[in-house]
């Protein structure tokens, strides 16, 4: 079995198809929110919430059966419906277009997985099984959750703006690097997490 390239991508501007907008949907769909891609979901039915994205023109909904021309333009395509026949007419569709696609808890109808992913504002963690055990990967995730407190959002943010200021001063190449490096040690870490108001290990309980 070949290995999976890890990575996050941009999503901005890029047409994302949804097929499905059930208990199944709903989530990859939220998933989505926050990327700026152009969310165009294709239903037979949907939920209240993804109904309420639709009026708030988040998304773009179409309550209908799908068509193989919904994939035209599109960047990628998440497929999420209880139909076998229909997912896998979806993704031989989208893999004839080179259009990257995810059938739901299919691992052998995916071109990519979604992962477990822990945030803490700019900083995200992410943990894949490749499709073999979801329930591993979310156990995973919650410990990380722990580990990696609130805090971190915000000390992310502020490192962001130090390797700025580092990066456009006079010193030299070496010793910017060394200043990078130390910004980012355990000690620097520790220290920066014991100001805030929440600590290492105090993470939101899921």
């Amino acid at each position: 079995m070949t290995s999976l390239f890890p990575m996050f991508m941009k999503l901005a501007g890029r047409r994302v198809l949804v097929v499905g907008a059930g208990k199944v949907g709903e989530p990859k769909i939220a998933g989505l929110l926050e990327t700026g891609a152009q969310i165009r979901v294709v239903a037979l039915q949907a939920s209240p919430a993804v109904r309420e994205w639709a009026r708030e023109g988040k998304i773009a909904l179409e309550l209908r059966p799908f068509q193989s021309q919904d994939l035209d333009g599109a960047f990628l395509a998440v497929v999420a419906t209880s139909s076998r026949t229909l997912n896998e007419r979806i993704y031989d569709e989208a893999q004839r277009r080179g259009v990257l696609c995810n059938v739901v808890d299919v691992p052998d109808l995916c071109d990519f997985f979604y992962p477990s992913v822990v945030r803490r504002g700019d900083l995200q963690i992410a943990v894949s099984t490749a499709g073999n055990s979801p329930s591993l990967a979310q156990k995973i995730r919650q410990q990380l959750e722990k580990q990696f407190g609130p805090g971190y959002a915000q000390w992310v943010r502020e490192l962001g703006e130090t390797r700025k200021l580092i990066l456009a001063s006079d010193l030299e190449k070496e010793r910017k690097l060394e200043l990078l490096h130390s910004l980012a040690s355990r000690e620097a870490v520790e220290a920066a997490l014991a100001a805030l108001p929440e600590l290492v290990g105090k993470g939101e309980e899921r």
